[in-house]
């Protein structure tokens, strides 16, 4: 039996907003979207119950470390920084990164934003990557937010900001919005993994073992397509295990 926080379940921290294809939540708390459901099968192949514990991005960390949950499962990209805190599964997605602007701008390229106000969320990948463009205004967001992805948004269509940067499939339904455009995409591949406590060693062994079980099986990449179309299945990133 696998020793997690509440017998027979698999708790996972995400936040309770709308950002599909990745994850969203109905009025009757059921989850949809890519990421909830490779939850679900793992859960499933683990013989276990999937619990969603969900809270403010600012606020994953401490509710990991204070055990409310096993794991953060929501858009974590694994890090050399990240990885010195926490111990993280094999991949289970691999993205890019995007600018989103209104549809009037004229940006093509991290060039064009020289000047401009590029927002992002505090502390992320994507913030990382805005700090590598030479001239732009870095705008952070805090995590503190009951939506930060929704407050980013609404700073581009007011003007607060020039350009929003996050990872690809997060703009997805924004992309039929005739307010709005994908300027680039940064070839990053971004690896994404169940992060965890650093003690939790065998929880990650069952969650990796489960993990190739399911990408082996293509059960993985059935659930890519269904909610990620768009997007090329990465298989040659998902066959970097991590330490």
């Amino acid at each position: 039996m696998i020793n997690t926080v509440k017998n027979g379940c698999l708790t996972l921290i995400c936040a309770d907003l709308d950002a599909m294809p990745l994850f969203s939540t109905d009025d009757q708390g059921q989850r949809f979207g890519y990421e909830p459901a490779v939850a679900q099968i793992l859960a499933q192949h683990l013989g276990l119950e999937l619990n969603w514990l969900f809270t403010r991005w600012s606020d994953f960390e401490l509710a990991l470390f204070d055990n409310k949950a096993d794991a953060i499962w929501c858009g974590c990209a694994i890090t050399p920084t990240r990885k010195e805190r926490f111990l993280f599964s094999r991949p289970y997605a691999a993205f890019d990164e995007s600018v989103l602007v209104c549809c009037d701008a004229n940006i093509a390229s991290p060039s064009d934003l020289e000047g401009l106000q590029v927002a992002a969320i505090a502390g992320s990948t994507n913030m990382a990557l805005a700090k590598s463009w030479l001239g732009c205004q870095q705008v952070a967001f805090s995590g503190q937010s009951d939506d930060v992805f929704a407050d980013m948004i609404g700073a581009l269509t007011t003007g607060e900001v020039d350009a929003v940067v996050d990872d690809e499939p997060a703009f997805g339904e924004l992309l039929t919005d005739p307010r709005y455009k994908l300027a680039f995409t940064v070839k990053s591949a971004n690896l994404w993994g169940a992060a965890m406590q650093k003690n939790q060693v065998e929880l990650k062994k069952a969650l990796d073992s489960a993990l190739n079980s399911l990408i082996e099986a293509g059960s993985v990449s059935r659930i890519w397509r269904q909610h990620l179309a768009g997007i090329t299945y990465p298989s040659h990133c998902f066959t970097k295990l991590q330490d």
